[in-house]
């Protein structure tokens, strides 16, 4: 199969690059960057110049790549707002989308406005992009053409969290979520924040009180628990180039045994989800480089709270790997084909 990434030389773009570069069932056909039009992936990517060829990036024109008849799945690796422009000629053009922007994220159109501060740029298409975590979501999503692939923050809060809220065995209110990220995944930009100078050694919260997928994380737990679910996610930029670390605080229900089984249950043949055993906690240089989400949940008896922990790659399972999942699992390839 020929796949095309959009939006190519950002960090989630690279790794999709790497990835499909050495998938057994994929072509990867086409990239595109607006900023790198003509120069060859091998001379943006040096680690690649073994194994992709004469493969140079193409411009991002969105009508001409719906015209392209030989590339059957696109990728787009875009900014939220700019993944619009070319999901709708893609889409109407009978062309198969995994989008890793936060467009089709969320199903409602004042929440997108309201969290991402402008009207959604295709609000028509909401209704056809199902939002999958590949381990939790219904399997009718495999018919759909338009695929929304989840954020990183709120995989890493869902993967341990969705299946204790179906089950009841967690309080649906007073959820707090405390979550750290490496510097990539604020994307490939110049600022100060993100400079080696400030980052090393030195860590800090920000978007605070309403991070944006503050949004995403509540409409999914909702959908999981039949309930409101209101929140209190708490983001941090951590002095480490990638990984993702969440901390859960949640009422229990049930006991930890309970909660334990239920957990092992929902991911025993989920090849990327692993329960770790009790006294184990997630560690995120033991998951950076793989498609995998470690978790593990404690009670503390003196409150009587659930502590879950869970680690993953924000730019593999939170981004281009999960991605990749996800194309696996629709065309009937190996779920782990490409991943580790």
């Amino acid at each position: 199969m020929k796949a095309a990434i959009i939006g190519a030389s950002g960090y989630s773009g690279e790794e999709l690059i790497k990835l499909l570069a050495r998938h057994p069932n994929v072509e990867l056909a086409a990239v595109t960057s607006r900023s790198l039009v003509g120069k060859k992936v091998a001379d943006s990517m040096p680690m690649m110049r073994h194994s992709i060829g004469d493969l140079c990036f193409a411009d991002s024109d969105p009508q001409q790549l719906a015209q392209n008849t030989s590339i059957d799945l696109f990728f787009l690796a875009l900014p939220h707002g700019v993944a619009s422009e070319f999901a709708d000629p893609l889409f109407k053009a009978g062309k198969t989308i995994i989008d890793l922007s936060a467009d089709f994220r969320l199903s409602c159109e004042q929440n997108y406005k309201s969290y991402y501060g402008f009207a959604h740029p295709a609000p028509h298409l909401l209704t056809v992009a199902p939002y999958v975590v590949p381990e939790l979501a219904d399997p009718s999503w495999i018919e759909s053409s338009l695929i929304a692939c989840p954020g990183c923050y709120p995989t890493s809060v869902q993967l341990p969290l969705v299946p204790l809220l179906k089950a009841g065995l967690v309080d649906n209110k007073g959820i707090v979520i405390n979550s750290y990220s490496g510097v990539s995944g604020a994307g490939r930009k110049v600022a100060e924040d993100y400079i080696y100078c400030e980052r090393n050694e030195s860590m800090k919260a920000y978007g605070l009180p309403l991070h944006r997928h503050v949004s995403e994380i509540e409409e999914q737990l909702e959908k999981a628990a039949l309930a409101d679910c209101v929140i209190q996610f708490s983001p941090h930029l951590a002095p480490m180039s990638r990984g993702i670390y969440t901390t859960i605080i949640v009422k229990a229900k049930s006991s930890l045994k309970r909660a334990l089984s239920t957990l092992e249950s929902a991911y025993t043949d989920k090849p990327f989800v692993h329960l770790l055993p009790e006294g184990s906690l997630p560690d995120t240089k033991i998951v950076v480089g793989t498609n995998r989400c470690d978790i593990a949940i404690v009670h503390d008896k003196r409150t009587d709270n659930f502590v879950i922990t869970s680690a993953l790659d924000n730019l593999l399972k939170g981004a281009g790997g999960q991605a990749v999942q996800l194309m696996n699992i629709k065309y009937g390839y190996a779920e782990t084909a490409g991943l580790i």
